[in-house]
């Protein structure tokens, strides 16, 4: 059998090896250390604010809620289209949350719907606490008019720049337009700590405030005392060794998934049927997946059909998120709109889009696109 190529794997390098060598040899194994100080102080050098590195970016989005105020009855706006894990931190703290669909222009929340959301709810005085504002694959949201009318209404927003690290909105990184943000290194992102994240903020204190948290809140002094509740979150000093060789090589991580991405557009540019995730002006678009959309009439082929010839040659792909709103877990959960995200669900594929991926290996997944398109004469 050919070799399996996947959709998307950790690219390591020799930095992160010597990072973790050095965790070693120093005896740093633990959720202290010199890797943690300087990853952190990097990545805040990164993105212009402060940092703290912790075991997930889930963890990031529960402390980030926890941060603004988001308790047990709070409503909690949220995309449909993204991942599970935008919206399970808003449970954890007992919140409820509420669906809005996309704009077709990014995938990303539409800020339209937002607004008339926003609007009904205040004349009836249940404006809701928070928006966890997701920038998808890789794409920021246009975030200036989410901010305006979220400040209009009073309602406090976090930026889950999970799949976003590296992308740019109107010049800012993603992540620091909004007085939180959450990146994730998991080990399927542009850049990996196998598992982990990270947490700015523009307020120094509430980065402190989540590091305190992130050490399961044991008080100063010798006595192991504690006045709050806390968390096992913090990231290890070996895993943040990794996380400072990855730091460094980001922008050439970030160029090479764009390339991965436009070669594929270039490839089934005379295909009618599939189209690459539009690139919005206002910024970077990282391509962390190379999402595509897949007209069955235009193409001869429908999506899932297309995912089960790519497994037959050993190829993972995907389909784009399945919106909250039709997750069962979210049954009978409000979701302004869908419909939106729901199409993109239904005809979306993501390809292998691996930093690593070889010329090689992506043309066997050309190869077998093209092969499988039958368009309709």
């Amino acid at each position: 059998m050919t070799r399996r190529v996947y959709l998307s794997v950790p690219h390591m390098g020799e930095g992160e090896l010597r990072y973790v060598q050095e965790a070693f040899a120093s005896n740093w194994m633990s959720t202290v250390g010199p890797n943690l100080d300087a990853f952190e102080a990097s990545f805040s050098e990164r993105v212009g604010l402060p940092s703290v590195a912790l075991a997930s970016g889930t963890a990031g989005m529960h402390l980030g809620l926890r941060l603004l105020g988001v308790g047990p009855g709070d409503e909690v706006i949220c995309p449909t289209l993204t991942f599970v894990a935008t919206v399970n931190p808003a449970l954890y703290l007992g919140a409820r949350p509420v669906f809005v669909d996309s704009e077709r222009s990014s995938w990303n929340l539409d800020a339209n719907l937002l607004e008339d959301l926003l609007r009904r709810r205040a004349a009836v005085g249940r404006v809701p606490k928070a928006l966890v504002i997701v920038h998808l694959y890789g794409q920021s949201a246009d975030m200036d008019p989410i901010m305006e009318v979220c400040e209009r209404y009073g309602v406090a927003v976090l930026e889950d720049a999970a799949e976003a690290v590296g992308t740019t909105y109107k010049g800012r990184p993603a992540g620091t337009i909004a007085p939180i943000g959450v990146y994730s290194f998991n080990g399927n992102k542009i850049i990996t700590t196998t598992g982990g994240g990270m947490l700015v903020a523009q307020n120094p204190e509430w980065v402190q405030r989540a590091r305190f948290w992130s050490q399961q809140a044991r008080d100063p002094g010798v006595a192991y005392e504690h006045t709050q509740v806390g968390y096992n979150y913090r990231m290890s000093n070996v895993l943040a060794g990794i996380g400072r060789g990855q730091l460094e090589v980001l922008d050439h991580r970030v160029a090479r998934r764009r390339e991965v991405a436009f070669a594929y557009r270039d490839a089934f540019a005379d295909l009618d049927g599939i189209t690459l995730m539009p690139q919005c002006d206002y910024g970077l678009h990282t391509h962390w997946l190379s999402a595509f959309q897949i007209d069955a009439r235009a193409l001869g082929i429908d999506r899932d059909g297309l995912i089960r010839a790519l497994e037959a040659e050993n190829i993972e792909s995907r389909p784009v998120w399945k919106p909250m709103h039709l997750q069962p877990l979210f049954d009978g959960v409000e979701c302004v709109g869908g419909a939106v995200a729901a199409d993109l669900f239904e005809h979306g594929l993501c390809l292998p889009s691996s930093s690593n991926l070889s010329d090689v290996d992506q043309q066997r997944v050309i190869a077998v696109i093209r092969r499988s398109a039958r368009p309709q004469r």
